[in-house]
């Protein structure tokens, strides 16, 4: 997660009341590049998500209740993992029907969110206003209404921390003593919706392989850190049929070891998640190619985070153009970084959430999306 955010000024507020009211204070070969773009599923926008969407995994491919491949293009909606430990909000903008036509006219069709354990949880303080029954609430309304804007979701364990210590950041790993009541409570929440996704955790960090899968002793920790496979347990133990993306390690942006550390899943509805800024170790061709494409040829690949620099310092598209122009023949999903108003931040996609874009960086965005869904109008791969 790349945070650059600033707090609403009451002039926005008037703004976002008049645009909307009610926001809450295979295992197969690769396609040929050729005949990817024809195949894909891509709902339009407007219309919402029927059974037919439902989403699962299918060898290297993410596919529908047809056997249709799916692509997820979209973008993460920060502001669910902080506000809310921070005393002021459950988002960092609106959460209704308007907004997400706003991401669906992007030609987008998915989004992530963020989310806090504590908030979920109701526990360490978090204010009765923004936390437990409420914040669980304004989730599922807003998952449900993304939903019918025909937008997937993937639900994301972001900030964590455990016991008494309040969620404000991110640790190495998810927490035992939180993380799992957390999973629990949301596959309760959300295991009749198949059109989500479960981002087991955000961005595991200063922790090697062993420690990644398994969790506890095996990590050099001090306090007890869930593995990814324990996760993936729990998930599935509390009745999630929903496919469940697993990061990498090095803030998700190292996946070489992946495959040989993959959790075992029952269901084998497993993706690979992967972040991917700009000045990250892993941020060029020559890298994708080494890490990524070995997994890409194995199990689906969402690129959940990606952006023009991790440090928030550049503010043109040159990093961003290179990887959709690797990933789009591959078949590759990603989200971009980020729906949120942030006026001096490079990598706030908009400049109001009716989607007007916020500089290059957005419009290059949007317009990339537009043209793959040409592309896809015509049964050719973009640019073709």
């Amino acid at each position: 997660m790349r945070r650059g955010r600033v707090r609403w000024g009451a002039g926005l507020i008037v703004a976002l009341l008049a645009f909307g009211g009610g926001f809450a204070l295979t295992r197969q070969l690769l396609p040929a590049a050729g005949s990817l773009a024809g195949k894909l599923h891509r709902p339009s926008p407007g219309p919402a998500l029927v059974a037919a969407d439902a989403l699962h995994v299918h060898g290297n491919e993410l596919v529908n209740a047809r056997g249709h491949p799916v692509v997820l293009h979209g973008v993460n909606y920060s502001g669910a993992e902080y506000a809310c430990i921070e005393g002021w909000g459950i988002f960092d903008g609106p959460s209704n029907a308007a907004m997400a036509r706003a991401i669906a006219s992007w030609h987008a069709n998915a989004v992530r969110l963020l989310l806090n354990e504590d908030c979920w949880l109701g526990i360490n303080g978090v204010p009765v206003a923004y936390g437990g029954d409420t914040y669980r609430r304004a989730i599922e309304d807003l998952v449900h209404t993304l939903n019918d804007q025909g937008l997937y979701v993937e639900l994301s364990l972001t900030w964590a921390e455990p016991g008494t210590i309040p969620a404000r950041a991110q640790e190495p790993m998810p927490d035992a003593g939180h993380a799992i009541p957390f999973w629990q409570s949301v596959v309760a929440a959300f295991k009749d919706d198949p059109f989500v996704i479960f981002g087991a955790y955000g961005e595991p960090h200063g922790i090697f392989w062993p420690c990644w899968l398994r969790g506890g002793a095996a990590c050099p920790l001090d306090y007890e850190a869930v593995g990814m496979q324990g996760l993936v347990d729990t998930i599935r133990a509390a009745g999630a049929h929903q496919p469940i993306a697993i990061p990498g390690i090095n803030f998700a942006n190292n996946l070489s070891e992946w495959l040989a550390y993959e959790p075992q899943d029952p269901l084998h509805d497993l993706l690979a998640e992967f972040h991917m800024y700009g000045k990250n170790a892993c941020d060029d061709v020559a890298c994708w190619d080494q890490d990524e494409l070995p997994l890409v040829r194995k199990v689906p690949l969402l690129t959940a985070e990606f952006g023009e620099s991790y440090d928030h310092s550049e503010c043109g598209t040159s990093v961003i153009d290179a990887y959709m122009a690797w990933a789009d023949p591959l078949g590759v999903s990603y989200l971009i970084w980020t729906w949120n108003v942030w006026p001096t931040d490079c990598l706030g996609l908009i400049s109001n959430f009716n989607g007007t874009p916020a500089g290059p960086y957005g419009a290059a965005y949007r317009a990339h999306l537009a043209e793959l869904a040409r592309a896809g109008s015509r049964g050719q791969a973009p640019g073709g």
